[in-house]
């Protein structure tokens, strides 16, 4: 059976329309799922089997994934990034959100997320993967206003396509592309943004979510 994790995510919105952090975030996602579904047999920070290494010149890297679940063969990777956000509630719960910054290494490490997907997917036991991104940062599903940003392949603006290479650009510095290589996608992904949960009235109020699936069939 599919997971509707858009579902999912709309029920989870009800109780908790704001994480403190992407722990958070995890933590109550996987327990929601245990709710829905606890024949799932949720895991969190699992470290999954490869038939065979993805480098054959090197050992396997070490892997993990934020919740597996385990009956389902099913691998998702979470990522939460915020801007500068002080509020409360109306349950009365206070949230103090820092300005994470650093959006060209935010987008990198989401299509990150989804490389590491494609590996477990075709390599490893999982049969589909979701990587999803939530966050109140609009400069991650806006799209730039300079075609010549440094980060121009990551970009993660609503109804673009990616596939392929994806790679800095020249301008980059070396301490934004240190540790962060060329990345390959073996699928091609439509991005589509989500709303989250209803807006606050403070600046940086509104959470929206994109969400990105692995297959077998989206990789062959």
């Amino acid at each position: 059976m599919p997971l509707d994790i858009v579902g999912l995510l709309k029920d989870l919105a009800q109780d908790r329309p704001i994480f403190h952090s992407e722990a958070d975030f995890q933590h109550a996602l996987a327990w929601h799922i245990h709710e829905a579904m606890p024949d799932c047999r949720v895991r969190l920070e699992f470290k999954p089997q490869f038939k065979s290494c993805p480098d054959k010149n090197k050992s396997c890297p070490d892997m993990y994934l934020d919740i597996w679940l385990e009956s389902r063969g099913i691998a998702i990777e979470l990522k939460y990034r915020t801007q500068k956000l002080v509020l409360k509630t109306t349950a009365g719960e206070s949230f103090d959100l820092r300005n994470q910054a650093a959006q060209p290494l935010g987008r990198y490490d989401f299509i990150k997320d989804i490389r590491r997907l494609e590996r477990v997917v075709a390599d490893g036991p999982a049969e589909t993967g979701f990587a999803v991104l939530l966050t109140n940062d609009p400069s991650y599903w806006e799209e730039p206003s300079q075609p010549d940003v440094v980060d121009a392949d990551f970009r993660l603006h609503e109804r673009r396509r990616i596939m392929g290479k994806m790679s800095w650009s020249s301008r980059a510095r070396p301490g934004t592309t240190k540790g962060r290589a060329e990345l390959c996608l073996k699928g091609s992904y439509d991005y589509v943004w989500r709303d989250y949960s209803p807006p606050e009235k403070e600046k940086y109020g509104s959470f929206r979510y994109l969400m990105v699936e692995v297959s077998r069939k989206s990789i062959a």
